[in-house]
């Protein structure tokens, strides 16, 4: 099966989880390559915005062939960038089926606008095209504004998601999170992202007993994390006489802001690279999400994966919680997140066991042959309806 992926967000700005799938797509067999533009904002990253190339090519990430564009995003004229890198992916896929043919099926990461694209391009070429969707509605409100909203983008994500053969949450929960904006009136079937779980292998920890338990949080430093609410359970858990540390890392966990919050027994590593935080994970007892909202924090299979529980609150989707591994709490609330730290000293867990589930429902094997079989079933569709 020839797959064309066409992620929203690529590298700089995110958008692994593209790459990830396409991985174990391509590791099944299937000639699988990804089609990014990418729009550079000279506010956010304006060394990029002027060092990135100027012309389309061609590079390999990890095994895929990536044909490449980087558009410079003129700023505060949201609907002209919009239309011109909608433009651009259809005027490259063009290009693409001169080099590569046609693909079976199109596969776009992200209605907002990969999935418009697709939309457009499988009814000029007659290719079905299916949207793997990993927006909340907390990223819609940012542009659209609280719902329900009458912005122009409305209609043509709406219209996106209803002619798409498959849209693909990666949670059950997140098609009602988003029904605000965009109703349930479509085909869906979620299906979650994909961990390296060869990567975030299991490693056996020393015993617990006679040394400072160590607690890890992975998450960038702003409201919606919850650090407030980890903060003070953890000096709540301190001040009872516990021996434990806290780790944090993430964007903005080496700021003022955060710093200006810590207490003891806190250590804060700033943005780490996958290497370091697998080596994180590794030197820790247990994982911490204090979260306020989510759609799949992927760190907590990643965490549990190498063999470590997870405490994390009620916003996480049913999909991650793994049965003896992860410990689910009110959100906002204190006294709970610091007890059930508290009760993670006293848990043994089978961390290889643990490890085994991951793979089970994470694994770029897993995932792979979800997405495939799924392809396959909307291909045979197309053709006999």
């Amino acid at each position: 099966m020839h797959i064309l992926e066409i992620p929203s967000f690529f590298p700089p700005y995110g958008g692994a989880f593209c790459l990830d799938q396409a991985k174990a797509l391509a590791g099944l067999g299937h000639e699988v390559r990804i089609l990014s533009n990418v729009q550079l904002s000279v506010t956010i990253g304006p060394k990029g915005y002027f060092s990135f190339p100027f012309r389309r090519y061609e590079h390999e990430m990890n095994g895929i062939t990536v044909y490449q564009s980087f558009q410079r995003g003129l700023p505060k004229l949201v609907r002209y960038n919009v239309k011109r890198w909608v433009a651009i992916v259809c005027d490259m896929f063009e290009d693409y089926v001169a080099r590569y043919g046609q693909p079976d099926i199109l596969h776009a990461h992200c209605g907002k606008w990969a999935g418009y694209a697709a939309m457009l391009i499988g009814q000029r070429y007659g290719i079905p095209y299916v949207v793997t969707e990993h927006l909340s509605k907390l990223v819609f409100e940012k542009e659209f504004g609280p719902a329900p909203s009458d912005t122009w983008q409305i209609p043509l994500l709406k219209e996106c998601y209803r002619k798409a053969k498959m849209v693909i949450p990666v949670s059950d929960e997140l098609v009602e999170n988003i029904s605000c904006y965009f109703g349930k009136d479509y085909q869906w079937q979620a299906v979650s992202n994909t961990i390296d779980t060869d990567y975030f292998r299991y490693q056996p920890r020393p015993a617990k007993a006679h040394r400072t338990f160590r607690f890890c949080c992975l998450a960038n430093f702003w409201p919606l994390k919850g650090y407030d609410v980890l903060f003070a359970a953890f000096q709540q858990l301190r001040q009872s006489g516990v021996d434990a540390e806290l780790h944090i890392a993430g964007r903005g966990t080496d700021g003022t802001a955060c710093r200006s919050m810590l207490s003891d027994g806190i250590v804060t590593h700033g943005y780490l690279d996958k290497a370091a935080v697998r080596s994180l994970l590794y030197q820790s007892d247990a994982l911490v999400l204090a979260s306020r909202s989510e759609v799949q924090p992927l760190v907590l299979l990643e965490a549990m994966s190498t063999g470590i529980p997870v405490v994390a609150t009620e916003c996480v989707p049913q999909n991650l919680r793994i049965e003896g591994g992860c410990t689910i709490i009110p959100t906002d609330d204190v006294q709970a997140l610091s007890n059930a730290m508290r009760k993670m000293l006293e848990t043994e867990i089978d961390g290889q066991q643990l490890s085994d589930s991951v793979r089970q429902i994470a694994s770029p094997e897993v995932i792979g042959k979800r997405l495939s079989d799924l392809f396959v079933e909307l291909l045979v569709a197309s053709r006999h309806a």
